[in-house]
């Protein structure tokens, strides 16, 4: 399973998203810092969900790293998060 599809999994699975978009964004990165050959280094999250309404920016942020820390912590070396409210889509 490739690392966009484990994140798009478990980003469902723990926030039930209205929206979700996992953009891999690597190839925009080649030759910089964390870069890997096969990509899956940088990525954005586009998501809007019920569970990070009413959250501070921070506090979501926390969250959606909580939820992916395993991959944090090995393959992906950055990641930008966009939240959208969830009535918003």
């Amino acid at each position: 399973m490739s690392v966009k599809e484990t994140m798009t999994g478990k980003l469902t699975s723990a926030f039930a998203p209205s929206f979700l978009n996992v953009i891999d964004e690597s190839h925009q990165h080649h030759g910089h810092g964390g870069w890997r050959e096969g990509g899956e280094t940088h990525f954005r999250v586009q998501i809007a969900a019920s569970a990070l309404d009413g959250m501070t920016r921070v506090n979501q942020h926390r969250a959606i790293n909580d939820v992916l820390a395993d991959e944090l912590a090995d393959r992906v070396h950055a990641l930008a998060i966009e939240v959208r409210r969830s009535d918003a889509g």
